[in-house]
């Protein structure tokens, strides 16, 4: 198993401006050292006739096509609204002054 040693545990740390104990210390460097052990693991793999990929399965887009269709009108759109000020809808406001 590749180990991390603690004085770069505790640079990365520092770097992430994560204050860790002793104790957390002690396990980074065990679960690094599993990270990067694997990630060697993966090197080893012969990927010359693998396609690159952003992702494992193939995405299509999924969306309607993007046309114009009768909507409705801004008066017909306001119409149930409780308040409305200048065509637009009028709610209260969200953020209060302090």
């Amino acid at each position: 198993m590749s180990r991390v040693d603690r004085d770069t545990v505790r640079h990365v740390a520092r770097l992430a401006r994560l204050d860790l104990s002793e104790q957390e210390i002690e396990q980074f460097c065990h679960d690094l050292g599993d990270i990067l052990e694997y990630v060697a693991k993966l090197n080893e793999l012969d990927t010359t006739n693998v396609e690159p990929t952003s992702h494992s399965l193939r995405l299509v887009n999924v969306l309607r096509e993007d046309c114009v269709r009768p909507s409705l009108s801004q008066e017909e759109a306001l119409a149930n609204a409780p308040e409305t000020e200048d065509g637009c809808f009028k709610v209260p406001p969200v953020i209060q002054e302090m």
